[in-house]
């Protein structure tokens, strides 16, 4: 099996909502396809992939560094012993050469690579992404059913809560038992507000977590988690800066009635362990959001989740950002804690598979080989022009 093509372009996220800190309305993402000297049904194949949600897009670093190693290398470099495509492989060829540290943008342009090879490897195999991880990595174990959460509560002009409470109780009535709304763009006072009337439409405020983005100074993250504890809500995310830990712990210490979730703007497993280490978080109530696909894809994921375990934490309290299907396949091959998910932002990026049901706030997922980008059509449509 030879690697023949690796083609890289970017894309607008199409998106004009903003949070506490950033407007996505000029978001951009990279889409990257490889592709192998076999084919299925006449066609060459390709497995796709892409930087996730909410980092720009890293087209020229996976263009100019990262995709000429890949291809220059002999394919004994990336299989296996029985010649067959080994993404772990992979990833040690295109991260040749670089140095420790300064993770930035090169995590999401490894991890679109990374996401890709993933895909293409399933397909290869002919299974599901889900089933190939769990057989490898989980000894053949798998979540059938994923639970998921709706993400949303972005800042919108005019009758924001009325907006907001339209828009959750649409999630309800969809099937989601759980939904994430956005802090930190308006004064405290609206913004609990907020989340009452999202409280109400969810019907219960455990059943609501908000996120500020990392907006917050700590007086003014401290202030809100004041006047969140009182209301019991899901979870209080990324209060201050994501590399802040001391914050995160004064946080914890002085109101450990609230549980909290962060670690979407980590990259490296390092970063994680020091967070384990000093952000005072209780791996028995609070929770890990780590991207695979903006941290280098899923061997610097599973390096994370080592020394999670290592630090007392269980899979179980991960729960990956971003609300796409790479993610979503993780969360079942590796048992994780569920899934982010976009029903009605961030499209075509965000969101799963065409005619997914959400039952009493879980999904399944199909059994198509690989990720099955295929069956989500309006994304499927992106890439479609990239194939060979």
């Amino acid at each position: 099996m030879k690697l023949t093509r690796l083609h890289a372009q970017t894309v607008p996220l199409r998106s004009s909502i903003r949070n506490a800190l950033v407007s996505f309305a000029e978001m951009t993402g990279t889409l990257v396809v490889v592709t192998a000297d076999e084919t299925r049904d006449g066609r060459p194949v390709s497995g796709l992939g892409f930087g996730s949600i909410g980092r720009y897009a890293a087209t020229a670093i996976v263009q100019d560094r990262l995709a000429p190693r890949l291809l220059a290398a002999a394919p004994a470099a990336y299989t296996n012993d029985a010649g067959e495509l080994d993404p772990l492989r992979a990833w040690d060829v295109m991260l040749r050469n670089e140095k420790p540290g300064g993770h930035g943008e090169r995590s999401v342009a490894a991890g679109a690579i990374d996401m890709a090879l993933w895909d293409l490897a399933a397909k290869l195999a002919g299974r599901p992404l889900w089933r190939l991880l769990a057989d490898r990595f989980n000894g053949g174990r798998h979540d059938a059913a994923i639970s998921v959460y709706a993400a949303g509560g972005y800042y919108q002009d005019g009758d924001d809560r009325a907006a907001l409470r339209r828009e959750i109780a649409g999630y309800r009535e969809s099937g989601y038992t759980a939904v994430k709304i956005k802090i930190g763009g308006a004064p405290l006072a609206d913004d609990l507000r907020r989340v009452e009337a999202a409280a109400e439409a969810a019907g219960g405020m455990e059943r609501v977590a908000v996120d500020a983005n990392g907006r917050f100074d700590e007086a003014t993250a401290l202030a809100y988690a004041a006047g969140l504890a009182p209301l019991g809500v899901r979870w209080y995310e990324e209060a201050g800066d994501p590399l802040d830990y001391g914050l995160q712990a004064r946080l914890a210490e002085r109101f450990p009635g609230l549980a909290y979730a962060t670690g979407e703007n980590l990259f490296s497993h390092q970063d994680v362990r020091n967070l384990a280490r000093h952000a005072g978080l209780r791996p028995a109530r609070d929770f890990l959001q780590m991207d695979p696909a903006l941290s280098y894809g899923l061997p610097e994921y599973l390096r994370m989740l080592d020394v999670l375990r290592a630090a007392g934490w269980s899979p179980r309290r991960c729960i990956p950002h971003g609300g796409h299907q790479f993610s979503l396949h993780l969360a079942a091959g590796l048992q994780l804690g569920g899934n982010e998910s976009y029903p009605g932002v961030f499209q075509p990026l965000g969101g799963f598979a065409d005619g997914t049901v959400v039952t009493d706030g879980t999904v399944r997922l199909p059994d198509a080989p690989g990720i099955g980008i295929e069956l989500k059509s309006d994304l499927f449509a992106l890439f479609r022009p990239l194939r060979p």
